[in-house]
């Protein structure tokens, strides 16, 4: 993976995080825009983790040249910044990103978002994912009637509990600790539960979970 920040110390700690773990090589590092994109075209890593602010060219159009609309061959990108904002996040995603995250994630949600990016899924942080989906259930409550809660896409119970979980924002360690499961476990759920919801990553799951009221009452 290529790792671009404009700060070295950032870089150097992302790249520490990320290079003890299994099945992941930082292959180069970049300090602006301009150098991350001529770096991930010329090594092809499977994942680019980019900071938004950045010299010379930004981390949203480091998105767009890499993974946007029009690109042949698109790059898997994640985009984390320190700056919390919907417009970064909606640009983003239209812009091609699979994963953004804030800057105070925990490693382990950094280490889960760059392997869901290599396997072409997606991540975004809890935070912001949830402020987003609870944004979105208020305005659809505004426009249309909500689905009927019976509506459960054959999800067993404990289907049910990953999928509230997964709407609230919790990792999938954070789920298997919770409900007393591995973490290889939790991983088969996810994907049975994609299957019945037919949903191509968690945030389509967190999705339906709001738009069902699968998550109302819920803390």
């Amino acid at each position: 993976m290529v790792i671009a920040d404009d700060q070295e110390l950032v870089r150097m700690g992302f790249s520490l995080i990320l290079g003890v773990q299994p099945g992941i090589t930082v292959v180069g590092e970049a300090a602006d825009g301009v150098e991350c994109v001529e770096l991930a075209r010329r090594l092809r890593p499977r994942v680019v983790l980019a900071d938004i602010r950045m010299p010379r060219l930004d981390g949203l159009e480091v998105v767009r040249q890499l993974a946007g609309p029009g690109v042949a061959d698109p790059m898997n990108v994640v985009v984390i910044t320190t700056f919390d904002q919907d417009d970064y996040v909606r640009t983003a995603l239209r812009n091609g990103a699979c994963g953004f995250l804030l800057k105070d994630a925990s490693p382990d949600l950094l280490v889960e978002a760059v392997q869901a990016a290599a396997r072409g899924d997606a991540l975004i942080s809890p935070a912001v994912t949830v402020r987003l989906l609870r944004r979105l259930e208020a305005t659809e409550r505004g426009t249309a009637q909500a689905p009927e809660g019976s509506d459960d896409a054959g999800l067993s119970e404990r289907e049910r509990d990953i999928v509230r979980l997964v709407a609230v924002g919790r990792t999938n360690q954070e789920i298997g600790d919770e409900l007393f499961l591995s973490l290889s476990t939790v991983k088969t759920y996810l994907a049975r539960i994609q299957a019945k919801l037919n949903a191509r990553n968690r945030v389509e799951v967190a999705a339906w979970a709001w738009e069902h009221g699968a998550v109302r009452g819920s803390r």
